[in-house]
């Protein structure tokens, strides 16, 4: 029998989540997926110094603030990196916004516009790239701005069903609930040291995600992400994508076990439909957010450590002697 990772990819689009290029170019996903966690783990890579050395020398000839000239070298890098990824991939590569701008609608969108922009003058056309940009009401808005003007959007740090419905209401390409990270919470709020796959908190947060946009007719993509083990990968299998890192990739690909179809229309067409359909307004959501402790506390922090690393980046810039 095939591998649980080969039977994946016969129901769910396989996406990479690193920016390791040798290890995507091993695991043969059709997407990949990258945050400044990942590029901050990349530039430090043997094969990437060029690509940063580059990215620094581009950036001195763009003349501007101290702060613009680090936005100018941190973008060149994620775009370099970005190409590079989809010279191997066949697919799209998620690329995200500066972290700082999660509540800042108008630069979202210039940063996004941006970021398309040198895709462009890379030789990389706009409809091989998803802009990555935090599920907040304002990055939510920008996505429906820039979706509007034909750039595609992967609206990520999703830990609410109000955020996922927001989203696909505001014509996002595409969502990333986060499953391990909600798996994480629910841990140490009650503290137990598991949960049975079935049961996964995570999981059934992007199970009801998934049902109620095949139930309504929602077009947006449903990618989970941010996995913990390979259980939870399991217990998605049918989703439209999951973006896995190499190790659960490699953990994957070692057993050979029947893997079951959990997700599809089909499957969600059959299901209750427990959830009203509603149209969500600023106030409810921001009202929604307030009663969810965990989506809002997660939400907070993802957008924190996104930030932390983004400035351990510029760090690492600014400190290069290649």
């Amino acid at each position: 029998m095939p591998s649980k990772l080969e039977q994946l990819r016969k129901v769910t689009t396989v996406v990479a989540d690193t920016g390791d290029i040798e290890a995507i170019k091993r695991l043969k996903p059709h997407d990949a997926t990258t945050n400044p966690s990942l590029l901050y783990k990349a530039a430090q890579l043997s094969q990437y110094q060029p690509l940063l050395k580059e990215s620094i020398n581009w950036a001195k000839n763009h003349p501007g603030s101290d702060q613009e000239q680090v936005d100018n070298c941190s973008d060149k890098l994620a775009i370099l990196i970005g190409k590079e990824i989809l010279d191997v991939v066949p697919g799209y590569i998620s690329t995200e916004v500066d972290a700082r701008l999660s509540f800042d609608t108008t630069a979202t969108i210039n940063r996004a516009r941006r970021l398309i922009r040198l895709y462009e003058e890379n030789d990389v056309k706009k409809d091989r790239v998803l802009i990555k940009i935090a599920a907040t009401w304002e990055g939510i808005r920008a996505a429906e701005v820039l979706q509007q003007e034909g750039v595609n959007c992967n609206l990520t740090l999703v830990f609410s069903f109000e955020q996922a419905l927001a989203s696909a209401q505001a014509g996002g390409f595409l969502i990333s609930p986060f499953v391990g990270r909600i798996l994480d919470w629910h841990k140490k709020q009650s503290g137990r040291n598991s949960y049975p796959a079935h049961e996964d908190p995570g999981v059934l947060s992007v199970q009801e995600i998934y049902n109620h946009f095949k139930q309504h007719q929602y077009s947006t993509i449903v990618m989970g992400a941010s996995f913990r083990n390979t259980e939870e990968i399991e217990q998605l299998a049918g989703c439209d994508r999951l973006t896995i890192s190499p190790q659960l990739m490699d953990e994957l690909n070692q057993s050979e076990k029947k893997l079951d179809t959990m997700l599809s229309k089909e499957i969600a067409l059959a299901a209750p439909q427990n959830t009203e359909n509603y149209r969500i307004s600023e106030n409810k959501f921001r009202w929604q957010m307030n009663e969810n402790a965990m989506a809002t506390e997660k939400l907070a922090e993802g957008i924190r450590n996104f930030t932390i690393d983004q400035i351990k980046l510029e760090k690492l810039m600014a400190n290069f002697k290649g």
